[in-house]
């Protein structure tokens, strides 16, 4: 299911004519070239990365502890791993879900390697700890929640209130693509989830400081590699729990026809011990996006709100 949005305005920007270059390819993971592949490129020379993209993979975030200190699945292992999540995706009791079962489009597959995680460093495939300053926020957060969840939307978080579900994404639940356009002064990238789009600016402009719920973006070429770095989050929607000061530095280099490697860094003293690193493949579509509407469906937020305001008034009536 494809529930994303194309904004028109970036359609306008960013629609371009492409034309192919000469290069190799390596698949990830694999270790081997494929000298018959040639890296596509733009009229102006630039790496090709158009289309929309699939990130949707079953491979987990972190390593499982069944697989510690082991960085890739044998055959045998990944196809176990594999049917058992297969059924507990089909399984309320063991995936429970606010979504009909229909609306989920979890991946199906492991990464071509069969590795254990998308996080590539730390070698143990873990998140790295937490400082004592974010277990501090995330304990104030939680204590927030429980005493005033229901006060009013504002408490509640942007993914609820259909605002944002953050940038940069990881593979989820549904709304696994990406749709990358570009000209030679800019790359657009729209995402399925919530149609959160990034124009990011590639003639070397520094990072303003000026703190958007997305951040700020800046790309640049390192070969055939496209880098784009971001700061200057808010701490409403900054990556994973981190603070506003986090920085994110992402990837994209085109490995063959149908895939782009995708890779994430983040930092942020005030929240990791360490930075950490998650890559994974991007498979191209060959389906378009379609609008992603949160809002028109959301009556989560409002029965929530609405539940709160009768029970305060059923116990202002039971109060003598």
């Amino acid at each position: 299911m494809r529930n994303g949005a194309l904004s028109v305005a970036a359609c306008v920007w960013f629609l371009l004519l492409g034309s192919t270059g000469v290069g190799r390819a390596q698949i990830p993971g694999e270790g081997k070239e494929v000298a018959s592949w040639s890296t596509p490129r733009t009229a102006w020379g630039a790496p090709d990365l158009q289309g929309v993209w699939d990130y949707r993979t079953m491979t987990p975030l972190e390593r499982p502890r069944e697989f510690s200190g082991k960085a890739v699945m044998s055959n045998e292992e990944a196809a176990a791993y594999t049917t058992r999540r297969l059924a507990e995706q089909a399984d309320y009791d063991l995936a429970p879900s606010v979504h009909a079962k229909w609306w989920l489009d979890y991946g199906k597959e492991l990464t071509d390697d069969h590795r254990t995680s998308l996080i590539v460093d730390p070698p143990d495939g873990r998140i790295p700890p937490l400082t004592d300053a974010a277990k501090a926020r995330g304990a104030a957060r939680a204590e927030r929640r429980r005493t005033h969840g229901a006060d009013a939307a504002e408490y509640r978080g942007l993914s609820e209130r259909c605002l944002s579900f953050g940038i940069p994404r990881l593979p989820g639940a549904y709304n696994n693509n990406y749709h990358i356009l570009q000209t030679p002064e800019y790359v657009a990238i729209v995402s399925e989830m919530v149609h959160d789009a990034r124009i990011v600016p590639l003639d070397g402009r520094p990072l303003p400081r000026i703190p958007q719920w997305h951040g700020e973006s800046r790309g640049h070429w390192e070969g055939d590699t496209l880098v784009v770095e971001s700061a200057s989050y808010t701490a409403q929607s900054a990556f994973r729990g981190s603070t506003a000061g986090v920085r994110i530095v992402e990837r994209f280099t085109r490995r063959a026809s149908d895939t782009i490697e995708y890779e994430i860094q983040a930092e942020d003293q005030a929240t990791w011990a360490a930075s950490w690193s998650v890559m994974f493949p991007m498979k191209k579509a060959s389906q378009p996006m379609f609008e992603y509407a949160c809002h028109e469906g959301n009556y989560g937020l409002e029965n929530i709100l609405r539940n709160a305001r009768i029970e305060e008034s059923m116990s202002r009536v039971a109060t003598p």
